[in-house]
Parts: structure tokens; C-alpha cells; sequence
């Protein structure tokens, strides 16, 4: 999807550096909403076009974007407005499917399956879903988009006794959360860790990076309310297309009786 950049103006009379000016034109239809997140820029071309300045002067520009946070950059793709769980609540602490995510940012969320198997349990499976080894485990391997931006690979896993007919569910249509809560299974939270990796090569290959390129893991463990795993996962999120946001509060230090400030 692409989106264009209105009515620029940019003065060679102005004492503030061409690519300064062009960063802050872009970063200006960020805000008014012309660019939106997850949207793609025009191609270079375009853009030294309409700002008549030349493509290093742009690409400055664009490189500072990057390194604020605003753009995200993709190889062979092109520039794109960053994706971030900002402005509308602190992602992390609230528990929601990616299409939940999307929606409350006002994108569209599409799926591209990889694979969707059967598959016995392992041991480590096993222990971490509590069923027993061999029992019968629904692997479903999904690309996941915003607004046509690859954004991360998703990997779960699901005990199939618990969702017998998510083995036959359209998951480039349907969402995993939704199939749990129609199988009247309550999420009621997961235990994830997040750690930085290099994208290997398929990962690359997915998300439109170079095999290299930083991305961030989350490996999660949903659970229901009375802690039973319901399923797992991996997502592997574009290091440059997607930030994860959290606040953190100081409890109130408690000081020992008697003694004073």
C-alpha cells in the first residue's frame, strides 16, 4: 500500500539543511495522518520529485527517520511508517490476538499459512502443555501482516483433545483466540519472554529482511484461569518494523519503623 506525501515545500532560503526539512515534512504527514502506520512510502524517485532534492540528500533523511523510530526500512521493499503499540494503551500488559491489535491501531491484519500439522508430542512439548508425549499437537505456522506489511512469524502449538476442529479452521480467515473462545476455552493470560535474535535465513526470506538483520522473540505460554496451557508460541517480530512499549512504576520504598527521613 502506498500513500503520498502532500504538498511539500521545501526552501533552498531556508537556513535548516534540505534533509532536514524533508524529515520534518514526512514526520509532519505522519502526524496529520496522511502516512499512516504500516503504510509504504513512494519510491525515492517519487519523493526526490516532489521535495526536488537528490536521493542521498533523501535517503538523510529517511535514514534519520529510521533511527527515530518514525520509518522502518525493509531490503528490496522500500520505506515504510513504523509500527508501534503506542497511543492506544500498553500492548504488553493487555493480552489480545494480533487482529485485536490491529484493529485498536486502525490496520487490517491478514495471515499467509506456512504450515498447519499434526504432529505427536515431543518431550519438552509434553511437559510444557502438560498432555502426554505422543498425544496429538496442532502446529500452525503463520506470517503475519499489517495493512500488507509482513510483521512477524508466528508459531503455535495446540493439544488438539483441548480444539478438536482446529485442525479443519481456515486460519488465512479465522483467528486463533476466537476458535479457543468458540471451543469455550477462557484466555486468561500467558508468561512470555522476549529476548533479540538474528533473522536465520527462512525467517528472513518471510519477513523481507537480510539474513542478519535483528528481530524479537517472544515465546509465550497461554494459560486459562486455572493455569491449564491451552497453547504456545513463538512470534518473531521484524526488529525494524515493530517496537514493544511498557511502562514501568517504583513501588513505594517502606521504610523501617522509627527511623526517619
Amino acid at each position: 500500500m502506498s500513500a503520498g506525501v502532500q504538498s511539500p515545500s521545501i526552501r533552498i532560503d531556508y537556513p535548516e539543511p534540505l534533509w532536514i526539512q524533508a524529515m520534518n515534512l514526512i514526520k509532519g504527514e505522519i502526524a496529520n495522518g496522511s502516512l499512516r502506520e504500516g503504510m509504504r512510502l513512494p519510491p525515492e524517485r517519487a519523493l526526490c520529485e516532489k521535495f526536488n532534492i537528490s536521493r542521498v540528500t533523501l535517503r538523510k533523511a529517511l535514514t534519520r527517520l529510521v533511527e527515530d523510530g518514525a520509518l522502518s526500512a525493509s531490503h528490496g521493499r522500500g520505506w515504510y511508517v513504523a509500527v508501534t503499540s503506542a497511543g492506544s494503551g500498553d500492548w504488553p500488559n493487555n493480552l489480545e490476538s494480533f487482529t485485536e491489535t490491529a484493529s485498536r491501531m486502525g490496520l487490517v491484519a491478514t495471515s499467509r499459512v506456512l504450515r498447519a500439522i499434526t504432529l505427536p508430542a515431543t518431550l519438552d512439548e509434553a511437559e510444557e502443555l502438560a498432555v502426554a508425549p505422543g498425544s496429538p499437537l496442532f502446529h500452525l505456522d503463520r506470517v503475519r501482516l499489517l495493512s500488507g506489511v509482513p510483521i512477524a512469524i508466528d508459531s503455535s502449538v495446540i493439544p488438539l483433545a483441548l480444539v478438536p476442529e482446529v485442525a479443519g479452521t481456515d486460519f488465512t480467515r479465522h483467528s486463533l483466540y476466537d476458535t479457543l473462545a468458540r471451543a469455550g476455552l477462557d484466555l486468561a493470560r500467558a508468561d512470555s519472554t522476549i529476548e533479540a535474535r538474528q533473522a536465520d535465513a527462512a525467517v528472513a526470506a518471510n519477513l523481507g529482511l537480510e539474513i542478519g538483520r535483528p528481530i524479537l522473540a517472544m515465546h509465550q505460554l497461554a494459560l486459562d484461569s486455572a493455569d491449564r496451557p491451552l497453547f504456545s508460541s513463538v512470534i518473531q517480530y521484524s526488529g525494524e518494523r515493530y517496537r514493544l512499549r511498557t511502562s514501568f512504576a517504583r513501588s513505594p520504598r517502606v521504610r523501617a519503623p522509627g527511623v526517619s527521613r
